[in-house]
């Protein structure tokens, strides 16, 4: 017992020392594998501007926020429209600390008195404005006040979140728009520029030269080492300067549904058609054998069914079934429901009183007290009130209130007859089968409307159908053989040369293509040529956990299996030789032409041995301007020719310009009167140009940008 218990104490400590470090390699095996969301030594840092950082967990509540919000609205959050807020809310981000920073600079705020008279003033923004306008489209302030503040007291920290987000926007907009302000008045041109412009505009040049083109000396001729190129970057590496990029070559393996598969699934459909013709219940019976395409108990008139065989649709008695065909890859049945004259087009007003939102799923107004002001409304019409007047007043749908109730075509706006189908049911049914001059109170999700049909055009038969339909997909035997040939080649291909070695062996000899996508950055969402959001997202993180020359495994995008390649390299920086050489070797090339060109021509004489030494032509230009124009762009050349100092007397230097070389001979500088507007008027052209540039091409953030230090971490996180 004694050995026992001296062992015991003598390797207890070791015990606990062997336990916290097991602990602590616990702990760091965790560390590593969730370092997918740390980045330059933060684990929350999605990425910095400036040195401020842009923290994932705040970013990822905005996020959430946006989704919330287009939920809310009916729109789809799928994974494309995932990628598409995180890039909107990262430039957003980005640009908001960016130019908080020159607000403070600038001394450029706002104030609660200003933001208080901006909400509840007499100019709200729209979007409070049309809350918050009453029936005599009057806005109240002291009803959206009270909104804001039963927001701000809010149990639900969502709606706290809503309303912060909200009022940093606004106050984020008004500071921009003081900001743009304050630039727009720093535009102006002084007197003495617009009569310098318009001395140079006058100014009439008539020249003699000889030139000697860079295109008559061979390139191969004429060698560009790395190391001039290296010298040319680094003279100018602000042009030169590139973000982190990825290239990759690929090879696709089809696992897309063969005739085969497409055999199978058009038998059974075909199948169900006998069950189809006796079906009762159309909708049911789609829901039932799970059909893609949902019915829709709404007549069309025969030119908006575009759908192949439909004159075939068409001629069937009630109830007939025609198929099964293929329409767009799935494989298809038609049933013809009914038949019944309509117009193909109507033209209507309405006045609405609006009981929800069936966007936000919220309430508005009691349906009984709606019920009621649409019934007086429609008694006040009927007691020979102005439809139209009464419309601009009561309408909640204020964008056809303002034209007294007439609608346009969704679709079409500069319209004002809409199709079958392109309004809710209950409003869509009362329009086609009403007649013109009708009026009737109508329930749909929005509320009550009182509807007049103004006319109606082009009667014609419309259809209701109902079609049954089934996706063409592949079969689990066209996906194994795809996923075999691409895994053999992949597990083959383990380098970049065995994988070009490789394709040019076994799969060039099919008739497969060995396909490129470059610029692969490291957030993007998809790649050149494989453009599935989200897979193609799985896809780049591979790409940039690999090294130069690897091959990946396999990789299902879509219905392909696809192997890929990594060909290139490049990290943020500047540019190396190789990518480089593609701009710089052509400016590098003709300046070592035009010393050879020099060297041919010798010492220059006169204008007339130039042109016999290089055997090219004297050409003259007589009217030539300061624009330019005759010679292309060549600004050296237009330079010399209206320098007063060279009329009269031979150019004794060559002139190397963008296409050639020049030698210029200046016979006279002379200058025409031309029409121009006054001084102040020309000032305010260019000032109007110039803004219209700053606005649309050259945005003061855009510049801000480039000056910025900016660190993206995403691709850690998303």
């Amino acid at each position: 017992m004694s050995v026992i218990q001296d062992i015991r104490e003598k390797y207890a400590k070791w015990a606990v020392v062997a336990i916290a470090l097991a602990l602590l390699g616990f702990i760091l095996t965790d560390y590593l594998s969730t370092r997918g969301k740390i980045s330059g030594g933060n684990s929350t840092t999605l990425g910095t501007v400036n040195g401020k950082k842009i923290e994932y967990v705040k970013f990822e509540n905005k996020l959430r926020l946006i989704e919330q919000q287009a939920q809310a609205q009916g729109q789809p959050v799928g994974e494309e429209q995932r990628s598409q807020n995180i890039e909107r809310l990262w430039s957003q981000e980005v640009e908001q600390i960016i130019m908080a920073a020159e607000f403070e600079k600038l001394g450029i705020n706002v104030g609660k008195k200003e933001l208080n008279d901006w909400l509840f003033g007499s100019n709200p923004p729209q979007d409070l404005k049309q809350r918050f306008t009453d029936e005599q489209g009057q806005y109240s302030a002291a009803a959206a006040q009270d909104a804001i503040n039963q927001m701000k007291r809010s149990v639900n920290q969502a709606d706290r979140d809503q309303l912060d987000s909200y009022i940093a926007a606004i106050e984020y907009s008004r500071q921009t728009e003081k900001f743009n302000s304050l630039l727009s008045n720093t535009v102006y041109y002084p007197k003495w520029y617009i009569e310098k412009q318009n001395t140079e505009a006058s100014g009439l040049s008539k020249i003699s030269y000889v030139s000697y083109p860079y295109a008559k000396i061979v390139d191969s001729t004429v060698k560009v080492s790395d190391k001039e190129i290296e010298e040319y970057i680094n003279k100018n590496k602000d042009q030169y300067k590139q973000e982190e990029s990825r290239s990759i070559s690929y090879v696709v393996f089809s696992a897309s549904p063969t005739a085969e598969d497409t055999a199978a699934v058009r038998a059974q459909v075909a199948a169900l058609r006998p069950e189809f013709e006796t079906a009762k219940e159309p909708a049911a019976f789609l829901a039932r054998f799970g059909s893609t395409m949902q019915y829709s108990d709404t007549y069309y008139g025969k030119s908006q069914i575009q759908v192949p065989n439909k004159d075939s649709i068409f001629s069937l008695a009630l109830n007939g079934v025609y198929g099964p065909y293929t329409d767009n890859g799935s494989i298809v049945m038609a049933k013809l429901i009914d038949i019944k004259t309509m117009p193909d087009s109507v033209k209507a007003r309405h006045i609405l009183v609006q009981t929800t939102d069936p966007q936000r799923g919220q309430l508005i107004l009691d349906d009984s007290v709606a019920k009621k002001r649409i019934d007086s409304i429609e008694l006040a019409i009927k007691g020979g009130a102005s439809f139209e007047q009464l419309a601009r007043q009561y309408s909640d749908d204020k964008g056809s209130g303002e034209k007294g109730g007439i609608l346009s075509n969704p679709s079409n706006p500069q319209t004002n007859y809409f199709n079958s189908g392109q309004m809710v049911k209950e409003f869509n049914d009362f329009c086609f089968e009403g007649k013109t001059g009708e009026k009737k109170v109508v329930k749909t999700v929005f509320g009550y409307h009182l509807i007049e049909i103004l006319d109606q055009k082009n009667f014609q038969p419309h259809y209701k159908i109902a079609y049954f339909a089934k996706s063409i997909v592949a079969s689990d035997e066209t996906d194994r053989v795809a996923l075999n040939e691409a895994s053999r080649f992949a597990s083959e291909s383990r380098s970049l040369k065995a994988f070009d070695e490789n394709f040019a062996k076994t799969l060039a000899p099919k008739g497969k293509q060995k396909l490129i996508a470059t610029n692969i950055k490291p957030t993007d969402n998809f790649i050149e040529g494989i453009n599935a959001y989200g897979l193609s997202r799985q896809l780049v993180r591979e790409i940039y956990k690999a090294d130069m020359g690897d091959v990946l495994q396999q990789h299902r995008v879509g219905d392909q299996y696809i192997v890929v390649a990594v060909t290139e390299v490049l990290k943020e920086g500047t540019m190396p030789v190789s990518k480089a050489r593609f701009t710089i070797e052509p400016l590098i090339r003709n300046k070592k032409k035009a010393t050879l060109i020099k060297e041919k021509l010798g010492k220059i004489t006169t204008l007339d041995a130039v042109a016999a030494a290089i055997q090219e032509p004297v050409r003259t230009i007589d009217s030539m301007r300061f624009t330019g124009g005759q010679l292309g762009f060549e600004p050296r050349v237009t330079g010399a020719s209206f320098n007063i100092a060279n009329k009269g007397k031979l150019i004794s230097e060559p002139i190397t310009g963008i296409s050639a070389v020049y030698v210029v001979r200046v016979d006279d500088i002379t200058s025409t009167p031309i029409p121009t507007a006054s001084i102040e008027e020309q000032k305010k052209q260019l000032r109007d140009r110039g803004l219209q540039m700053t606005r649309y091409y050259s945005q003061p953030i855009q510049v801000l940008k480039k000056i910025s230090k900016i660190k993206d971490y995403r691709r850690n996180f998303y």
